[in-house]
């Protein structure tokens, strides 16, 4: 049964009671709320995500919710809870559902330590990843959305969860957040994308979310070999420039990119060398979705070939 199958009535009464079981990644989180953006977005969003059975392990308990009985009416806000701790201030109450998504996102990154958890999109052709990383207003968003938009499966919009024993990438299969000009960016490629509502306002300016591909959600559990790492950077009429990055350039520039490798010492930086050393690494420069997509196709058709 997928979340798809609740009506408005019955997802506002799980999230309202008991809570609602859905995967995130490698962990299971009960999520609790009584916010109506939240149930909007999961609608939306998430109607192809399993609701997984009570009686299993829960990893965390979430909550999203007014921080105090006066935030309920006086200049509305809401709190994202873990555990009972809250880790960020609370935001306005229209922002309810992008943070649900910014905390599921620290609760992967601050928890996952039995994996290397990388800042990059992660997609899959042919049973082999390709990773995105770059700095915040790079584009590679807006690029793993054209990406999935042309086929290629979608693993993660924002963590790259590299397995320690193995060195494959696990999926966190979940919507893709997009922000400002990416978000009509992404509206134009198709009447098939779907987005949530646009959230205005935000710290990060005007803010939706892309729903994940059903094929994705269905084959969360499909990790995959990483093959190629990309470097991507948008500029604005720039034009299309693609190069070689170095393995020792692009090991160190990946170590920034890594939200626990201090933390796990000498496992990550053995997974790490083992990413870099099977990907054919490249930097890539582009000014339009149309100028990178085929020239994402020409990298990986080569490596396959």
């Amino acid at each position: 049964m997928t979340l798809g199958a609740l009506s408005r009535v019955e997802l506002q009464q799980r999230l309202a009671g008991a809570g609602l079981l859905l995967p995130c990644g490698p962990f299971v989180v009960r999520l609790r709320t009584r916010s109506a953006e939240i149930v909007e977005g999961l609608q939306r969003l998430y109607r192809d995500f399993p609701l997984l059975p009570e009686g299993g392990f829960v990893d965390f308990e979430v909550e999203v919710r007014p921080p105090g009985l006066a935030r309920r009416f006086l200049r509305p806000q809401v709190g994202f809870y873990c555990d009972g701790r809250a880790p960020f201030k609370p935001l306005p109450r229209h922002q309810a559902f992008p943070m649900l998504e910014w905390g599921l996102n620290w609760v992967i990154s601050t928890h996952a330590h039995d994996h290397l958890v990388l800042h990059a999109a992660v997609l899959e052709r042919d049973g082999r990843a390709l990773l995105l990383s770059a700095d915040p207003g790079s584009g590679k968003s807006t690029l793993c959305a054209g990406l999935v938009h042309a086929g290629w499966r979608l693993l993660s919009d924002e963590l790259a969860l590299l397995e320690l024993s193995s060195g494959r990438v696990r999926p966190v299969a979940r919507p893709i957040s997009l922000k400002n000009e990416s978000i009509e960016v992404v509206r134009g490629l198709g009447d098939e994308v779907e987005l949530s509502a646009v959230c205005a306002d935000t710290t990060k300016g005007a803010v939706a979310h892309m729903r994940p591909p059903a094929d994705s959600v269905a084959r969360r559990a499909e990790m995959a070999l990483p093959a190629w790492l990309v470097f991507p950077r948008f500029t604005r009429g720039g034009q299309l420039s693609v190069e070689p990055v170095g393995k020792a350039h692009a090991f160190m520039e990946m170590v920034r990119h890594a939200f626990n490798y201090g933390f796990l010492g000498a496992s990550a930086f053995d997974a790490l060398a083992g990413l870099i050393e099977r990907s054919e690494t490249f930097r890539a420069g582009y000014g339009s979705l149309t100028q990178i997509l085929p020239e994402i196709d020409r990298l990986t058709a080569a490596d396959r070939s």
